[in-house]
């Protein structure tokens, strides 16, 4: 029996939030393309500019050596666009009708796979990951548990366990006073950047990847439903809860971060010294076997480019890797089927467990990483606490004095209780979550009087 798929002239649309009329590939202007634009249009944006102080791996690391988000999400991007262009080489090649009839080029899956990609974390709070959970943790366990009686159950969901892909959708698409359609990128380079296309409950229903998380808060569902019915994704589950299957691309934009993560942390422990070098090169070796130049390695006299040689092998034998796997599962991807990442299925995944092992025992289980991210917690809890009471009490017309000089230090768009209030406390999470580290910091000395 012949599965319902996706299909690529969908996938591949250049419609923006608010249009009128359709966008038409072949209309074009080549020297400004659309897909292009979105990748401007999220480099220069606030959101993006933050993640230059934001942690990746070692919060708050005074070392010039390690990756902030910024760079890492920069790295995401390259990897992703030769991802998406030697992708959109094969399936162009597979589906000519595609450029004949619709005048797509294979640029066009790099762009939307590179703009994709360097959004990718553009929700994430500061302190990394532990960042998220510490806003989670104060509507969970915290003062902010109180609000649960008052949101619906989804609502309450989507703070509990905030998360920075549903965040980042907010940012690149959300619309605001005066905004319409945040940064109005292209449907398409939304769905390659919807790494989770759920909502926040039910929680992880089923084994596949796409359902490991939510991709979208309570706030953004109508926007969602619009891009993934233009899009042609499929629907997963019927009745009230949404969840749909994964635009093909995306798994592109998970493979590049996959690849940069698994081999640039790893890098940036071996120059913090957490891990050894003569141990670290082993490990990346032993993945580049099948290619490396033997004789050019052993001519490299500093450990340095030793490193970066290898470093830059692993990545593309890891890109070539993931194309294959990408191509071979094609049809099931289209249909939906296909549930796990690319880099799980990779020639080298036995290479990648041993370096991803060793990543988490010596880096990400670090005590500089451990000591760190306690901080972030208390940071992050008492700066909710004191805006999200602040906000309440001003939305019940009993704010103090001091709730008012406080709520000054809130940018405008944040002040506003004219709202829901799980609308009042999202919008709450997500100014906490576009601080930089340095910034949280700083707001925290202030608001606790411990700087004047």
């Amino acid at each position: 029996m012949q599965m319902i798929c996706m299909e690529w002239e969908r996938l591949l649309s250049l419609k923006r939030q608010g249009d009128t009329h359709k966008r038409l590939r072949k209309e074009q202007d080549e020297t400004r393309l659309g897909f292009e634009v979105d990748y401007d249009r999220i480099i220069f944006s606030s959101a993006f500019r933050s993640l230059q102080d934001k942690t990746q791996v070692i919060p708050l690391s005074k070392t010039d050596f390690v990756h902030t988000r910024l760079t890492h999400s920069l790295e995401v991007s390259v990897v992703g666009r030769s991802l998406g262009r030697i992708a959109g080489k094969r399936i162009l090649e597979k589906h000519p009708h595609l450029g004949e009839v619709h005048g797509y080029r294979f640029n066009d899956f790099g762009a939307i796979v590179a703009a994709a990609a360097l959004s990718h974390d553009i929700g994430n709070p500061p302190f990394g990951h532990s960042g998220e959970k510490a806003i989670g943790e104060y509507f969970k366990t915290g003062e902010g548990k109180n609000y649960q009686k008052s949101l619906s159950e989804k609502e309450y969901q989507d703070i509990i366990d905030f998360e920075g892909n549903a965040n980042g959708f907010k940012l690149l698409a959300a619309s605001k006073e005066g905004v319409e359609g945040g940064l109005r990128l292209s449907y398409a380079t939304l769905g390659a950047f919807m790494k989770y296309p759920k909502e926040s409950l039910p929680k992880k229903p089923s084994a596949h990847i796409s359902e490991k998380k939510f991709g979208f808060f309570q706030a953004e569902k109508l926007v969602f439903q619009e891009v993934a019915q233009e899009l042609g994704l499929l629907r997963t589950r019927e009745g009230n809860d949404i969840s749909f299957s994964r635009h093909p691309l995306t798994y592109l934009v998970e493979a590049a971060d996959d690849i940069c993560y698994t081999i640039i942390d790893f890098e940036d422990g071996i120059n913090l010294g957490l891990i050894s070098e003569d141990y670290a090169l082993e490990y990346l070796i032993k993945l580049v076997k099948d290619s490396i130049n033997t004789k050019k390695y052993n001519a490299l006299v500093y450990t340095e480019d030793r490193l970066s040689y290898l470093r830059a092998l692993a990545i593309n034998t890891l890109i070539k890797d993931a194309i294959e796997v990408f191509i071979a599962n094609e049809y099931k991807i289209l249909n939906g089927t296909f549930d796990v990442s690319l880099l799980d299925k990779s020639a080298y995944r036995a290479q990648i467990d041993d370096i991803i092992t060793i990543s988490i025992e010596r880096i990400y289980n670090s005590k500089e990483v451990v000591d760190k991210e306690i901080a972030g917690y208390k940071i992050i809890s008492d700066i909710l606490d004191v805006y999200s009471s602040a906000l309440v009490r001003k939305m019940d017309n009993r704010a103090s004095n001091y709730d008012s000089l406080v709520l000054r230090t809130l940018p405008e768009y944040y002040r506003n209780t004219d709202v829901s209030l799980y609308e009042m406390l999202l919008n709450t999470c997500c100014y906490v979550a576009s601080l930089s580290d340095g910034a949280a910091i700083l707001l925290h000395k202030k608001i606790m009087g411990m700087e004047i």
